[in-house]
Formats: C-alpha cells, sequence, structure tokens
C-alpha cells in the first residue's frame, strides 16, 4: 500500500489516503507509459496541413518563351515553383498520423502514470477545495502552500463550477475531469492536484467488480 498526505486547502496536514498500487498496475512500466505518450501525442496532430503543387495549380502547362534567343533566363510553364502564384516544391498533403493501442493497454497506462506520481510523490491531495465564489487570487494561493511551483494537472468532478473557474486563467494549471486521467496529460505535468473525495472515487472505479474477479 502508497500512503499519500493529504491536506488542507492553507497547507497543512490533514491525514493521508492508502492507496493499493495493484490496482494502479503494481510496478511502473516505463516501456508502456513511452509508447502511450507518443501514440496519445501523435493522436492530437490534425494533419490537415496542404500546400498545391504545380499539378494542383490553375494556369497553362504552355513554355512561356522560347528557350534560346531571348537574353532571358530560361523559363518553363506558369506554374513553375520559381514563379509567384506557381506551385510548391515537394507539397504537403494532408495525412492522419493517428496511432493504434489496444484497449487494455491505453487503460493500463493510465493507471500506471498515476502510480508514478504517487511513486514520486508528485501528487498533491486536498481535503475539499470549498471555494465559495470563483477567485483564480484564491486558488493560486492553494497552489502556493501546497509548493506547487511548476506545471499542475487538476482533477476535478466537472460539478465543482467554482474550482474549475477559479484555475481555469492561471497559465500552468490544466483542469481536466477526473474520469478522464490519461497517461499523456499526467505525464506532460509535474503535479497532479486532486481532490480527496475525487480520487477516492477514481479509485474505487478501478476495483473489479464481482463478475470480474471470478
Amino acid at each position: 500500500m502508497i500512503e499519500i498526505p493529504v491536506y488542507k486547502t492553507d497547507g497543512s496536514a490533514s491525514g493521508s489516503l492508502k492507496v493499493d498500487e495493484a490496482l494502479l498496475g503494481g510496478e511502473v512500466r516505463p516501456v508502456l507509459l513511452k509508447q502511450a505518450f507518443v501514440a496519445m501525442h501523435a493522436n492530437r496532430r490534425q494533419g490537415t496541413n496542404a500546400t498545391k503543387s504545380r499539378g494542383l495549380k490553375e494556369g497553362s502547362t504552355r513554355k512561356l518563351y522560347k528557350q534560346k534567343g531571348t537574353g532571358r533566363a530560361r523559363m518553363g510553364t506558369v506554374r513553375t515553383n520559381l514563379r509567384r502564384g506557381g506551385g510548391v516544391s515537394f507539397a504537403k498533403s494532408t495525412k492522419s498520423w493517428r496511432q493504434s493501442m489496444p484497449a487494455k493497454m491505453r487503460q493500463l497506462a493510465n493507471r500506471n502514470a498515476l502510480l508514478s506520481k504517487c511513486i514520486d510523490g508528485e501528487i498533491k491531495v486536498v481535503d475539499d477545495f470549498n471555494f465559495k465564489a470563483p477567485k483564480t487570487r484564491d486558488f493560486a494561493k492553494v497552489l502556493g502552500a501546497l509548493s506547487i511551483d511548476r506545471t499542475c494537472l487538476l482533477a476535478v468532478d466537472p460539478e465543482d463550477h467554482n474550482t474549475i473557474l477559479s484555475a481555469r486563467n492561471l497559465k500552468d494549471v490544466t483542469t481536466i475531469q477526473v474520469s478522464q486521467l490519461n497517461a499523456f496529460d499526467l505525464l506532460n505535468h509535474r503535479y497532479l492536484l486532486v481532490s480527496k473525495s475525487a480520487l477516492e472515487a477514481y479509485l474505487e472505479g478501478l476495483k473489479p467488480t464481482t463478475k470480474e474477479a471470478a
């Protein structure tokens, strides 16, 4: 069992939370995490950039003037890449960068990324945020009290609107629903900030059902 300290929003200790590492894969698998990170990063690429080659540009294929005798540099068609408005050399075309990954591998990678945060002490658990109104200044004070000085992934319940609105204007804070935690976002941020109730609900959802256990 891994024991994670729980804090109050002022930074003082409030207790601890025990996490069964078996729910998160038992051990960290760096190769799996690397594969999942690269695949998720590639799947976020749109691949819609495209330019027109000479074959895609409109215009005549007639040679502009004869090859010799004019005193000018030799020139081909109006669509050549040497002229303004002509085609592009080595034109780009739309491409899918998507990489497939089995569902069970993705799920294990997501759990493994959370396990690595627990082992490295980069997860900050608070009792409850209890923001009565959206206040970015108050949320910034919470980050300072918890010594969060690098990029932070805030995992919250979607119903906690005040916390979401309080954190959205901070530069190095990314907000995500706790049910959507994934390896890419976890590895792309130094700290994970989550409330105790949200983390307990997430871990409870990882436990196998009676049918699966059988």
